[in-house]
């Protein structure tokens, strides 16, 4: 008596168990079916290149880990990528490029995609290039630009050092600022390139 008990309680337990197990399967399925794929990892600093029709392109790749080489090909009409990373060439059409391009270590190759902007090339010019202070007061001062393509940050190089005052700085934005230390006329070089369309000014500055 007591063993036909417990073959009816293991049948039992035997239905509930695959009345189960579709339902668990199923919803394990939605969950990784809602679940969102993580984006893959960047092998790149940067992945967005901005360069100008016409202007030959001086750029570089720049992968997060070291001793990895690019397969060479082309990412658009006039430029293309060598085995270091460096893009060469001159753009030919305004567009958006996205493009994989494959980076190896050894025989180990993985994909990364890139987007290269190709933006029209549109005429700008520097203003503000002469600023005023008075030693021992900080400066406040924006280089600034008019014309080119809409929405393009322009950046800024001093290309002499030595030519800054002491205390003084000019930063990758055009940002003049610091204390200038001893009054005086210096006139700094200046690289200001939008989009890969590269130009160099003289910065004034006149402290008193």
């Amino acid at each position: 008596m007591r063993q036909r008990w417990v073959f009816l309680l293991a049948g039992f337990a035997m239905c509930v168990l695959t009345a189960a197990v579709p339902s668990i399967s199923t919803s394990m399925e939605l969950m990784a079916r809602q679940t969102p794929a993580e984006p893959p990892e960047s092998r790149l600093v940067e992945d967005t290149i901005y360069v100008t029709e016409g202007i030959a392109v001086g750029r570089r790749l720049l992968p997060t880990a070291k001793g990895l080489a690019f397969r060479a090909k082309y990412l658009a009409v006039g430029v293309q990528v060598d085995q270091g990373g460096r893009l060469h060439g001159t753009p030919q059409r305004p567009g958006t490029y996205v493009v994989p391009v494959q980076l190896c270590a050894g025989r180990t190759c993985h994909e990364q995609e890139i987007t290269l902007v190709v933006l029209r090339n549109v005429p700008w010019a520097a203003r503000e290039l002469t600023f005023l202070g008075r030693a021992g007061s900080p400066l406040d001062g924006e280089i600034g630009i008019s014309g080119g393509p809409p929405g393009v940050v322009p950046t800024f190089t001093v290309t002499d050092h030595a030519r800054l005052p002491a205390g003084v700085t000019i930063g990758p934005d055009g940002h003049v600022g610091g204390a200038p230390a001893a009054p005086g006329i210096s006139e700094v070089p200046v690289r200001i390139c939008v989009a890969g369309n590269c130009a160099g000014v003289v910065v004034r500055l006149i402290i008193v």
